[in-house]
């Protein structure tokens, strides 16, 4: 296995962080080396010295493209954290139904790494509206910053045992067949997601409208404090006058710092 110098570390983790948000901390060097290895084997490098020049002088972004792929994690699951899936369901819909006078829900999953959480929310807002779905707009947008799960994503396909989890009713009306061990999710649940590569630590997001809710969960755990209050306050910004935002039951804001109104664990209010 190739080594990495502490000098190279510190110089490939500060430009992901730099440009990524992501903080890797001083002490993953092994883990740097271990997902990175067979990279820098098959293009030749001798060195992480060597891979960091490549990386930043790649006009393609191709390169770039690899490196945070293979970085991040992306470990995500159908109904992960449920109790969230049944509070949206239960009081921020009714709530949305009832105040959204266009009928134009705007929801964004951010992070939404292979896909799981953004289809879910479209099978609850599905379930809920029911026949009475005419007429609304519930298209859920939903980004990531690593294309590999984004193509896993749009493809909607997952094995039998990935939507084990999931409702029986879910698995009828939502998934169909596809092979001997995998399902994928019908095309009008598919069509009610869009997938879009975005990076959460660029410093302007351009939305012209504002969001009700934001799913953001167990992904500021990658983000130092500074770095998590700015995106915290841009998610504020972003949402309407009462919108919701979900983190991960692992993750936590900075009471001092945000204006965000606690609601219960891991959900957040606008107020």
């Amino acid at each position: 296995m190739m080594n990495i110098s502490s000098r190279e570390y510190e110089q490939l983790a500060g430009f992901i962080k730099a440009n990524y948000g992501i903080n890797l901390g001083k002490k993953k060097q092994a883990l740097v080396v271990g997902r990175l290895h067979n990279v820098l084997m098959q293009n030749n490098f001798g060195t992480f010295s060597e891979y960091y020049d490549y990386v930043t002088s790649d006009k393609t972004g191709s390169a770039v493209v690899t490196l945070i792929d293979r970085i991040t994690t992306n470990h995500t699951f159908f109904m992960r954290e449920a109790d969230h899936f049944a509070y949206f369901r239960d009081q921020v819909l009714p709530y949305l139904a009832g105040t959204v006078k266009d009928r134009d829900l705007r929801i964004w999953s951010a992070g939404c790494s292979t896909g799981e959480e953004p289809y879910a929310l479209a099978m609850v807002l599905d379930e809920y509206f029911g026949p009475n779905k005419n007429g609304w707009d519930t298209k859920i947008l939903a980004t990531d910053i690593s294309g590999r799960v984004l193509d896993t994503a749009a493809r909607g396909e997952y094995s039998d045992e990935e939507i084990r989890a999931l409702p029986a009713s879910w698995k009828i009306n939502y998934f169909r067949k596809s092979g001997a061990e995998k399902s994928v999710v019908v095309d009008r649940i598919r069509n009610e997601v869009l997938f879009g590569k975005f990076n959460l630590a660029q410093e302007v997001f351009p939305f012209k409208h504002k969001f009700h809710v934001i799913f953001c969960r167990n992904v500021m755990i990658y983000f130092d404090g500074p770095t998590k209050d700015e995106l915290t306050e841009k998610f504020y910004g972003l949402l309407a006058p009462g919108g919701y935002l979900f983190i991960g039951h692992s993750e936590s804001l900075n009471r001092e710092k945000t204006r965000f109104r606690y609601v219960r664990p891991a959900v957040f209010r606008k107020e």
